[in-house]
């Protein structure tokens, strides 16, 4: 609470006083009451927030001590600290009733000292009997008298009045309205739609718009029930509802010796549940002679009552220009700060001086001294979220951080960082009040402070408001009542990025928990930040200065496809004297070694570089394969936007992606749609080569539809890649025993493949299998078989022969073959380029990369290499039993790394035994994801079981065989080399479908605009035609990831040592979230447990402002209770929001219809009904009346 008193001001004024006259001192009505405590006269505000806050400001001005009231429940509201004094009220009694407390306000005030009570506005300030009671207790009343209360306080009787002093009046019931059915005669005189509202207050509250009688009985009762519950008396009366009126209302200040004038009028026309959103003073659009008719007859209902004090006088106009006076609030407004802006009058200062005994003319305030400068507008900043139809918010304010600057004003209570917003009382946050010269500057003001504001931790109306102050109606100032409800374009709302929070909250989970990357073991084995290294000269190597790659490097192969096409590119590829390279670093090389897990931020660092150093590559890999789905499951980034950005930073490179054939970059099945929609993205947003392939190799020669691979061909042709068809090489066809996978097998299966007139032959050598000597005869036969097909060869260094093999297929006619950097190659990845381009560097077959680039590369990803480490397989050396086994590169990886963690890590060469063993049981496979999954799946299973491949032939009928083998099995993923074993097949499926042909081919097309409707309305309008593709790719996946951004925000941006390492203490970390906008952030302080609670506080620095975020603590014992969540089944009816549970309808059993209350809700003094989403009979009811 303030130490600091005013200093005494003798007798004050608040406005200039007309010459002559006396001025009144407040100090002349101090009253000699208990606890007399000092020279200062006392005003108690019987109120809370940020009119009590208002109020004490203008009595600090006029050098009085202040005191303050709080409920229980706002022990440490900021208005109970912004008073001299502060006093508990309301002990034992709900949030609401505390501030109802007649007695218990006035007693405190008499024990105090107390001269004056200012009621504020809501709770007690319309309440005659209240204002009774501190009159008669000696003290003074800020506001008119009791008998004014009575009379214009229940709005029946202000009716009333006005009918009698001739200002017209809105048709409606003579008196209050005792039940719905008393007011059956109105309706039928003047039929529908009508307003109920509540005849004691006023601020929405108690109001409700009926259109239908079916409507009737159900908004009656619940506007009764919120007045009740809102100013303690459920009185309401009934008036016919205009259609599209302005609400227009004037302010009124007068005396006690009958002295009364007006400060113009305000346009209140903005407005939801009839509480004000948006307010602006003077009314723009008004013609005089209705503003001169308004004001005239707010004056004469004033008068006709002896009004005193503050009071605003409030009316409609209709479309024809007709004014209505509606009712006048005894109170001040909370839109008062909008007058005070252009009239330049305090008007609490002048409500209090009036209650002291002042006359407007000794304040200076007569009708002509008063006059009106410019426009101003006031937008409420709720805890709203409009996108859900304005649901109040509650919880921790994070961030605070004010508008300001010329000509803003703020009037707040909650607004700062740590303020704990409940539901108990209304959800206004702050005020926020410009004034310009004009009605658009203002406008315009009023959107610069919009955006000034900063708060997180609760939602706010603040993105609606930037939309409604934007919108071409409220820009021409022409708004009325309705005018949010009959604009939904309203909520197409544009929300804030929330970036440094979320990314707070990240880094708070990681310093309390570790990294959360499944897969990660330990720490990143790189803490330093990476180096870039420097690139020679390209025309003068020796003496030049580094190469400048601020500019990506503009030459390169892929401009042949750009400026010509597939065909002529695969005509260049072919033409071209030398060996081509694939470089794999960026997809298969990671996916071997570290678990794809490489990210697209360490990618980027390097990208404009490597645009020069492998200009003459024929492409990059760096999409396709697990990337796409690892991207969003386990690294939290969007597949597409890598693709989006690294095609800006290297132009010049063609993009290669691996492409399951009709499963796109999914394991499953999709509508054919499905995959020509997904080619059609993928070279929209920058992929150029599609590498096509099938796990089974599986092609479909002998039926009419398109199989596997002769899909996945034809959507990426029709969508404008380079179609790469891969032969998927298993076997050996140098050995004279091999039965299966011969030479003519190959042979007939590219000559099937150059029929779908592909652009570029692939051969796939997933395993490392592919021998020099396989090799030159392979490539030799196909070469001879077809000179002019450009071929391409891909194999792993498991063995650790793949650059013989690589060097052997260039001399037998390869245009291209893979390498990986050479710290991201060998083992289970691609062979070195370094060691292959300079095995045949100075022949006939160069490659045209410069072996100082390629150090200079290596140097940055060495660096990479060591900051993953954290995702190593722990593989130290070859491995020459892959010609036994057979298992794919990335496979091997990763096999062996569940194994360790499945606790199998010490049979890993039974596991490999296994594999051979589980290949056989499915027919000598082609092995590449999925069916190497397959494989895999059934390898750990057997091994986990300890059963043998006899054990499993024998009790196949009995055996519960991993989900991935029954549906291999089935049928699901084509059809095997040779057919599906037997009897083995009908034992393991038994009477489960079996799948012939593509099952792809008979499912529904997919209605992509439905599905992004859908999306949009579960995530928000930031989904995308390519989120689409991926959601049909992986729903469950992108729903996760989609949860994950929602929570944390982009961190494609965060460095990778922070991303995956967790924050030291006082670590000051740089991370630029866009172009010019970096974070600063250092980690503080990390607090213990809080006590029944598995959390920690968690203190952060960002850019010099203490942020703090509440972290769960997933290590700790603490037993922690929550309440049962909703899940996504449309029967299961969660809380729209925070607050108490006023009423349940429905009991166990019971059945209801779709649209039928199950709930009534109150938050924020609003009530909503819980409607049942769908029809049925109720399951359980999880909630009671009263609970919180």
């Amino acid at each position: 609470m303030s130490s600091l008193h005013p200093p005494r001001l003798g007798s004050f004024s608040a406005f200039p006083s007309v010459p002559g006259t006396p001025v009144h001192s407040i100090q002349s009505m101090r009253r000699k009451g208990a606890g007399h405590s000092g020279p200062l006269p006392k005003i108690l505000v019987a109120n809370r927030g940020e009119i009590a806050i208002r109020v004490f400001r203008s009595a600090h001005e006029l050098a009085m001590h202040t005191v303050a009231i709080y409920s229980y429940e706002d022990r440490l509201s900021a208005h109970r600290q912004k008073s001299d004094e502060a006093y508990q009220v309301g002990k034992g009694l709900t949030p609401v009733a505390a501030y109802l407390a007649q007695d218990d306000i006035i007693r405190i005030a008499l024990e105090h000292g107390v001269d004056m009570i200012h009621p504020g506005y809501g709770f007690l300030s319309e309440n005659a009997e209240f204002a009774r009671k501190v009159e008669q207790a000696g003290l003074a009343f800020v506001g008119p008298s009791p008998q004014v209360i009575d009379g214009l306080g229940d709005k029946t009787k202000a009716r009333t009045l006005a009918m009698n002093v001739g200002v017209p009046v809105v048709p409606g019931t003579p008196g209050p309205v005792a039940s719905y059915t008393d007011g059956d005669a109105f309706i039928k005189e003047y039929g529908f739609p009508v307003i109920i509202k509540a005849a004691m207050g006023g601020g929405g509250r108690g109001m409700r718009v009926v259109r239908e009688q079916s409507d009737f009985k159900d908004a009656f009762e619940r506007a009764t029930s919120e007045a009740k519950s809102a100013f303690g008396d459920g009185t309401v009366f009934i008036e016919r509802f205009l259609e599209r009126p302005r609400h227009i209302e004037v302010q009124i200040l007068a005396d006690a010796q009958g002295n009364t004038i007006h400060l113009f009028e305000r346009d209140c026309s903005v407005q939801r549940r009839h509480q004000k959103v948006v307010e602006v003073a003077p009314a723009t659009h008004l013609p005089e002679e209705i503003r001169q008719a308004i004001l005239s007859d707010a004056i004469k209902l004033a008068k006709s009552v002896g009004y005193r004090n503050a009071g605003t006088a409030e009316f409609l106009v209709d479309q024809m220009g007709r004014h209505y006076f509606i009712e006048i609030n005894p109170r001040i407004q909370v839109e008062h700060t909008i007058t005070e802006e252009i009239t330049g009058i305090d008007i609490v200062a002048a409500q209090i001086q009036i209650a002291a005994g002042a006359t407007l003319p000794q304040l200076g305030l007569t009708q002509e001294a008063v006059t009106k400068r410019g426009f101003a507008i006031q937008c409420r900043i709720t805890t709203e979220d409009a996108s859900q139809n304005f649901q109040p918010d509650t919880g921790k304010i994070e961030v605070y951080r004010s508008a300001g600057g010329n000509g803003v004003r703020l009037d707040a209570s909650s607004g700062f960082a740590g303020a704990q917003i409940t539901p108990h009382y209304d959800s206004l946050l702050v005020k926020c009040t410009v004034s310009g010269t004009t009605y658009e500057v203002a406008r315009r003001k009023m959107l610069r402070a919009l955006v000034e504001f900063r708060i997180r931790g609760v939602k706010t109306n603040i993105p609606f408001l930037f939309r409604l102050l934007t919108h071409d109606v409220f820009i021409g100032g022409k708004t009325w009542t309705t005018f949010i409800d009959d604009t939904p374009e309203l909520f197409k709302l544009v929300a804030s990025h929330n970036r440094a929070q979320k990314l707070v909250a990240y880094l708070g989970d990681l310093a309390v928990n570790g990294s959360s990357i499944k897969g990660q073991v330990g720490e990143p084995g790189l803490k330093e930040e990476v180096v870039i290294p420097k690139f020679q000269n390209r025309e003068d190597p020796i003496n030049g200065p580094p190469l400048d790659a601020s500019v990506p490097c503009a030459v390169g192969w892929r401009n042949i496809i750009v400026e010509h096409g597939p065909e002529a590119f695969a005509k260049a590829v072919r033409e071209y004297p030398g060996t081509l390279i694939m470089d794999t670093t960026w997809r298969d090389a990671h996916q071997s070694l570290l678990a794809t897990r490489l990210r697209t931020i360490d990618m980027v660092n390097i990208s404009k570089e490597t645009s020069y150093a492998l200009a003459n590559a024929y492409s990059l890999e760096c999409w396709g394969g697990a990337t796409f789905d690892v991207a969003m499951r386990f690294l939290y980034e969007d597949p597409w936007e890598r693709l989006r950005t690294l095609r800006k930073l290297v132009p010049n490179i063609p993009f290669q992606a691996l492409v399951r054939g009709a499963n796109g970059v999914g394991y499953t099945s999709y509508p054919d749609n499905a995959i020509y929609e997904f080619s059609k993205k993928a070279v929209e947003n920058g992929l150029d080569i599609f590498r096509v392939f099938d796990s089974l190799n599986y092609f479909g020669i002998t039926v009419a539809t398109k199989l596997q691979m002769q899909l996945g061909i034809d959507a990426a042709k029709k969508a404008g890649g380079v179609v790469e068809a891969v032969v998927c090489y298993t076997g050996d066809v140098a050995s004279p025993n091999e039965k299966k996978y011969t030479l003519q097998y190959y042979l007939d299966f590219v000559d099937q493949l150059v029929k779908e007139g592909i652009h570029v032959l692939g051969v796939k050598d997933m395993a490392g299998l592919l021998k020099p000597e396989a090799a030159k005869m392979l490539i030799g036969a196909i070469r001879k078989a077809h000179p002019d097909l450009p071929i391409h060869v891909h194999s792993h260094d498991t063995a650790g022969i793949a650059a013989a093999s690589m060097i052997a297929a260039a001399a037998a006619g390869a245009d291209v073959v893979d390498v990986a950097i050479d710290s991201m190659s060998g083992l289970t990845s691609q062979p070195s380029m370094g060691a292959v381009c300079m095995a045949l560097e100075q022949t006939s077959l160069g490659t045209g990369i410069r072996f100082e680039d390629i150090q200079a590369l290596n140097i940055y990803w060495s660096q990479i290499r060591l900051l993953y480490s954290c995702f190593e397989a722990n593989v130290r050396a070859s491995d020459s039993s892959v010609f036994d086994h057979e298992m794919p590169g990335g496979q091997y990886t990763n096999l062996m790394f569940q194994a360790s963690q499945l606790g199998l890590g010490t049979q890993w060469t039974v596991i490999k035994q296994k594999y051979i063993e589980a290949n056989e049981l499915c027919g000598n496979i082609i092995k590449v994801t999925p069916s190497s999954k397959v494989v895999g799946d059934f390898a750990q299973w057997m091994t986990s079981n300890s059963f043998s491949k006899e054990h499993v032939i024998e009790r196949a009928e009995h055996l519960d065989f991993p989900s991935s083998v029954v549906e291999f099995f089935q049928g699901y993923l084509g059809q095997p080399v040779g057919g599906f074993p037997e009897p083995l097949r009908t034992r393991i499926i038994r009477n489960k479908p079996r799948i012939d042909g593509r099952p792809g081919a008979t499912m529904t097309p997919l209605d992509f605009k439905k599905i992004k409707a859908d999306l949009r309305s579960k995530f928000g309008k930031h989904i995308t035609d390519a989120d689409v593709i991926s959601s049909v790719m992986y729903p469950k996946v992108f729903e996760e990831y989609q949860g994950f951004i929602e929570k944390y925000g982009d961190l494609s941006v965060v460095p990778t040592r922070y991303f995956l390492g967790r924050p030291d203490v006082g670590e000051e970390m740089h991370i630029s979230i866009e172009q010019g906008k970096t974070l600063i952030i250092c980690l503080l302080a990390v607090g213990p447990v809080v006590e029944g609670r598995a959390q920690r506080d968690v203190w952060f620095e960002v850019n010099g402002e203490v942020r703090a975020v509440s972290v769960e603590d997933k290590n700790s014992a603490v037993e922690t209770v929550s309440r049962e969540k909703a899940t996504d089944d449309p029967g299961s009816v969660g809380a729209p929001m925070s607050g108490v549970v006023v009423e349940v309808r429905v009991k166990e059993s019971q059945e209801i219809k779709k649209g039928d209350p199950l709930a009534v809700m109150s938050a924020m003094k609003m009530e909503s009904i819980v409607s049942a989403p769908v029809s049925g009979y109720v399951k359980r009811v999880l909630v009671h009346e009263g609970e919180n």
